[in-house]
């Protein structure tokens, strides 16, 4: 039981990161969904890593910002920004059943960049405003983002036949698999900053409306969950 557990959490990684990672024929990538929000941890805290040791070489807090959204972008690969463009493209198509269509098409459009600029603003600039606790801080809104994609699989029906997103539909088959990384998010957030479990609220409502606006999620729904959560908690938390 341990091995298969130490083995998802190794796929998780590999999957959801660009991190250089040993690769394994032997990784078990079947439920990795389960473990993304623990995924998120680990990025908010090398990113927080990251921060704290810009401050020590005495970086301003806003540089030290943009350097941080940077790299959460690079250790993802942009695969949730990804997404969240091609929601962007496709929301924006005013017949419903040319969505997924457009979503499916590898091109950028306007919204899809528009969406990028805004996110990636709000994410420096709300993050610029936060001076203390920024390790933690970091590892709860990443955590939150992904425990809201899980939150989404469980939860919604997958739109397409086949897709970037459907083996973690058929692996997640309860929305009982989201309680105990909700637990321990919950748990570390209380400890830090009580104010983070609103993260919760927001991952569940992104995820709700953009079913309420497709009828259910894609994979690229599934990395604009991730990106809105974590680009509204950061702008919540400024004024907590």
């Amino acid at each position: 039981m341990f091995t298969k557990v130490l083995s998802q959490c190794l796929a998780a990684l590999t999957f959801y990161t660009c991190l250089p990672l040993p690769v394994s024929a032997n990784l078990e990538f079947r439920g990795i969904a389960r473990f993304s929000p623990l995924v998120g941890l680990t990025i908010g805290g090398l990113i927080g890593g990251l921060d704290w040791g810009l401050a020590w070489l005495g970086m301003p807090v806003l540089t030290r910002s943009a350097i941080d959204v940077a790299a959460w972008v690079a250790i993802t690969g942009g695969l949730h920004l990804d997404g969240a463009m091609d929601t962007a493209d496709g929301l924006a198509v005013m017949n419903p059943e040319r969505r997924l269509e457009v979503m499916a098409d590898s091109a950028t459009g306007a919204f899809g960049a528009m969406t990028a600029v805004i996110l990636l603003l709000l994410k420096t600039v709300a993050l610029s405003e936060i001076a203390t606790g920024r390790v933690w801080i970091l590892m709860a809104v990443a955590g939150w983002g992904r425990w809201g994609q899980l939150v989404a699989i469980a939860k919604y029906p997958y739109l397409k036949p086949t897709g970037k997103g459907a083996f973690h539909k058929e692996a997640i088959e309860s929305i009982w698999e989201a309680v105990p990384t909700l637990l321990i998010l919950m748990g570390f957030s209380l400890m830090v900053r009580p104010g983070m479990v609103i993260g919760s609220a927001i991952a569940v409502a992104v995820g709700a409306l953009l079913n309420r606006k497709l009828g259910g999620q894609t994979g690229d729904t599934y990395g604009a969950i991730v990106e809105w959560t974590e680009a509204l908690l950061l702008c919540t938390l400024t004024m907590l």
